[in-house]
C-alpha cells in the first residue's frame, strides 16, 4: 500500500513546539538551581576529599613505627644476630609522609603538628648516622636512651596528635555540609514543586490533541508485534509527527512482511545450499579409492571382507542423507564416523588404529549432521599419513557442566606453530581455512551461538586435538 507524503503544519501547532515551549519553561530555573547546587558541592566536596586524604594517607604511618625503630637500633648497637642494618629506609618513607600531608594540610594545629614530625624524622635520621659513626659501646648506649627513644616517642605523639585534629575538622565540615545539604534539599524541593506544577499545566493541555491518537498508534504497535504485518491508513491525528510515525510504521510493516518472505525464501536457500555442499565435499576419491579396494577384495576371493566394506559405505551414505535432517543424535553421528573409519582402516590397515568412546548419557545429544566426520578425514589425512608408521585416531565424548565437549585426538605429524595460529585466527574472523575445520565451526556458531565451536591444540611431530563444544540439554534430549 502506497500512502500520500504528509505536509508539514505550519504554526505552534507541532508536538515539537509545544514541547520546546516547555522544556524551556522547566529547564532554565532547574539549570540555574543544578549550577549553584553543582558549584556548591565541588567546594564541599574538595574540602572533604582533601581533609579525607590527609587522614588517610596518616592512616598510612606505621603505627609501630616507635617500637620498630627502637627495637631495630637496639639490635645494630647491640651487635646482635637479628640486626637488619640501619632503619634509615623506614625513617625516609615518615619523612615523605610528612612531607605529602604538609602539602595538603590547611588547618594551623595540624599543619605544626606534622611540620614537627617532619623536623624530628630529619633529626632523627642524623642521630641515627651518629650512632652509626661512634665505636663506643657505652656512648651508644647513652645516645639510643636519650636520643632515639625520645624522638621516636616524640613523631608518633605529634602523628598522633595531626590525626586527631584532622579527624575534629573532618568531623566539622561533616556537619557543616549535612546542615547546608538539608537547606539545599528544601530548595530543590520548592522549585521542583513549582515546575511540576507548571509542567502538569502544560502536560495536560498537549496530552489532549495527542491522547487518543497515541493511544491508536500503540493499538496498531501491538499488532505489529503480535505479526499483523498488513499495512492500513494511518490513524487520525492533528500533529504531524504523529501522522508521520503512523505513515512511517504502515510502510515499514509493508517493507517487513516482503523482507520476512524474501529472507525466510533465501535462509532456506542458503540452508539448502550449505547442506548440499558440505555433503558435495566429501572426497570423492575417497568413493573411487573405496570402490576400488572393493573390487581388489571381491578379485581376490575375500568376498566376507568385500561385503563388510560395501556394508560400511552403504551406512556412511545413508547416515550422511540422514532422511533429510540437518540436527542428528551424537550416536548417529558416531555410527557414521565408525562406518567411515572402518572403510580406512581396511585401506590403511598399516598404519591407522581408532577408538572410539561415547558414553550412553550422551548418545541423545544433538548436534548438526558431518560435525565429527570431517574432523576424522582431517585426523587421518592431515595427521596420521604426514607421519611413518602406525597412527591412532581416538574420539571421545564428556560433559563439562553445560556444554557436552567431543574430542577428535591423533598421533600423527602435528600442525607448526605458525599455521595452528593462522587456522585459530581465521576462523575467529569467519575465513575459509580448509573446508573440514572452518565449515563445521560455523555450523556450530550458526545453531548453537558464539560460546560453542571448535577449538583446536597442536604440537608439531606429537599430534593434534580439535575439540567441538555443544550444549548439553538433559536426559530428555530428543532430535
Amino acid at each position: 500500500m502506497k500512502l500520500p507524503k504528509l505536509s508539514v503544519p505550519s504554526g505552534p501547532t507541532t508536538i515539537r513546539s509545544q514541547m520546546s515551549r516547555l522544556v524551556l519553561a522547566v529547564c532554565i530555573p532547574l539549570v540555574i538551581i543544578l549550577v549553584v547546587m553543582l558549584s556548591l558541592m565541588v567546594v564541599h566536596t574538595q574540602l572533604y576529599t582533601d581533609l579525607l586524604h590527609n587522614v588517610t594517607t596518616a592512616s598510612e604511618f606505621n603505627q609501630d613505627f616507635k617500637s620498630n625503630i627502637d627495637l631495630k637500633m637496639y639490635y645494630y648497637v647491640t651487635g646482635s644476630q637479628y640486626s637488619e642494618g640501619l632503619p634509615i629506609e623506614e625513617v625516609q618513607d615518615a619523612q615523605r609522609l610528612a612531607r605529602d600531608l604538609l602539602d595538603t594540610t590547611t588547618n594551623r594545629e595540624s599543619r605544626l603538628a606534622i611540620a614537627s614530625v617532619l623536623d624530628l624524622c630529619q633529626n632523627l635520621e642524623e642521630k641515627i648516622y651518629q650512632i652509626r659513626d661512634t665505636q663506643d659501646y657505652d656512648e651508644r648506649q647513652s645516645q639510643l636512651e636519650n636520643n632515639i627513644n625520645v624522638l621516636t616517642a616524640l613523631i608518633q605523639e605529634f602523628m598522633y596528635d595531626y590525626l586527631y585534629n584532622e579527624a575534629v575538622q573532618l568531623d566539622t565540615l561533616q556537619n557543616q555540609m549535612n546542615q547546608r545539604l538539608f537547606t539545599e534539599l528544601v530548595l530543590v524541593f520548592l522549585v521542583t514543586a513549582g515546575l511540576v506544577l507548571m509542567m502538569t499545566r502544560y502536560a495536560v493541555a498537549l496530552g489532549r490533541s495527542i491522547t487518543q491518537p497515541v493511544i491508536d498508534l500503540c493499538a496498531r504497535v501491538e499488532e505489529l508485534g503480535g505479526g499483523d504485518l498488513t499495512p492500513r491508513e494511518p490513524v487520525k491525528a492533528d500533529e504531524y509527527e504523529i501522522l508521520t510515525l503512523s505513515q512511517g510504521f504502515e510502510q515499514m510493516a509493508g517493507r517487513l512482511k516482503d523482507l520476512l518472505a524474501e529472507t525466510t525464501q533465501k535462509q532456506e536457500s542458503l540452508r539448502k545450499m550449505e547442506l548440499a555442499l558440505l555433503q558435495s565435499q566429501i572426497n570423492p576419491h575417497f568413493l573411487y579409492n573405496t570402490m576400488d579396494t572393493i573390487i581388489w577384495l571381491v578379485e581376490a576371493g575375500k568376498n566376507r571382507e568385500a561385503t563388510e566394506m560395501i556394508s560400511n559405505l552403504s551406512n556412511f551414505f545413508r547416515f550422511s542423507l540422514s532422511k533429510g535432517k540437518d540436527v542428528i543424535t551424537l550416536a548417529e553421528e558416531g555410527e557414521q564416523v565408525l562406518s567411515y573409519l572402518r572403510i580406512q582402516q581396511a585401506r590403511y590397515r598399516d598404519i591407522l588404529q581408532y577408538t572410539m568412546e561415547l558414553p550412553e548419557a550422551l548418545r541423545r545429544t544433538t548436534l548438526p549432521k558431518l560435525t565429527l566426520q570431517p574432523l576424522v578425514e582431517n585426523a587421518l589425512y592431515h595427521g596420521i599419513k604426514m607421519k611413518r608408521g602406525m597412527g591412532h585416531i581416538a574420539i571421545l565424548a564428556r560433559r563439562e557442566e553445560d556444554v557436552v565437549v567431543l574430542q577428535v585426538t591423533d598421533d600423527g605429524a602435528g600442525i607448526p606453530p605458525a599455521r595452528l595460529e593462522e587456522l585459530r585466527r581465521a576462523m575467529e574472523e569467519g575465513d575459509r581455512v580448509g573446508f573440514g575445520l572452518a565449515t563445521v565451526h560455523e555450523r556450530l556458531r550458526l545453531l548453537f551461538g558464539a560460546p560453542y565451536g571448535l577449538e583446536i591444540h597442536s604440537e608439531e611431530g606429537v599430534g593434534t586435538t580439535v575439540c567441538a563444544r555443544v550444549p548439553w540439554r538433559g536426559e530428555e534430549e530428543t532430535v
